[in-house]
């Protein structure tokens, strides 16, 4: 197989970005959808949908900012699609939550109180934190993922980590 991109077929294309790719992808569409099973489906629908369309890319090379970006449209799509379901079952009692196991262990905890707090910040904050800090995207990046401005990635960017200063807060403080 040639290392050009342009050369590869869908099936080798998709190979090569599901093995370096994959894993990463559904973290991002975990911490936006914070449900492994859904984040998974929402990458995979991500591949298949590059698949069908690699003979009419324009830029092969660009199929993982491609991928990227299918995952956080997915993401909002099952965002929006949970709200509804949520509405409609809003007259029923939800169901009870169970403790995780490890609930005692510190770095269950640490991750517990981060995942809460970003999932209280508004939909594009989450989405330009979660693309920055784990997945160490760049600005530029970030920008061509969510179809929006570096200047906004940046004002996202600094809103989000203030609010989760504010959120952490009381966390840190019962941890010093």
């Amino acid at each position: 197989m040639s290392s050009d991109p342009h050369g590869w077929s869908a099936d080798e294309a998709l190979e090569q970005l599901y093995a370096a790719h994959w894993r990463e992808l559904v973290r991002l569409a975990v911490l936006l959808l914070h449900d492994v099973g859904t984040a998974e489906e929402v990458v995979q629908d991500a591949f298949v949908a590059v698949h069908d369309r690699w003979g009419r890319l324009r830029d092969p090379a660009k199929a993982l900012a491609y991928l990227r970006r299918s995952v956080v449209n997915g993401s909002r799509s099952r965002l929006r699609h949970r709200a509804v379901v949520r509405r409609h079952l809003a007259a029923q009692p939800p169901p009870p939550t169970a403790s995780p196991a490890d609930e005692a262990s510190l770095v269950a905890d640490r991750r517990a109180a981060v995942l809460d707090a970003m999932r209280e910040l508004p939909e594009r904050q989450r989405e330009v934190l979660a693309l920055r800090h784990y997945q160490d995207l760049s600005e530029a990046e970030i920008a061509d993922a969510l179809g929006i401005s570096r200047g906004a990635v940046k004002s996202h960017a600094s809103r989000g980590s203030a609010r989760l200063r504010e959120l952490l807060a009381p966390y840190l403080e019962d941890r010093s």
